[in-house]
């Protein structure tokens, strides 16, 4: 079954994610989010394994930029939900 994507990058979040790509002491951890937070503000796409884990950092880091947090905030927000495994039937 196809997983339907309901968020999209706000105003405020494409915003912050456009500073970010702009800001030359940005990290790539940073920058990656950003992108990827800035490409869903008008499409459907998710937010890849590879832009959640450097959203994922930024987030974690304390020297991140409030925009920069956005930017990772949104990205995460948008990112595919982890399948759940089928829990195997117990053996008799």
């Amino acid at each position: 079954m196809a997983v339907k994507k309901s968020e999209s990058t706000g105003k405020n979040a494409a915003s912050a994610a456009a500073k970010v790509l702009k800001d030359p002491k940005a990290s790539k951890d940073a920058k990656v989010a950003a992108a990827s937070a800035l490409t869903q503000s008008k499409s459907k796409e998710m937010t890849s394994p590879k832009a959640a884990s450097a959203a994922a950092k930024v987030m974690r880091d304390p020297k991140a930029s409030k925009e920069a947090k956005t930017a990772a905030a949104s990205a995460l927000t948008q990112k595919a939900a982890k399948a759940v495994p089928a829990k195997k039937a117990a053996k008799k």
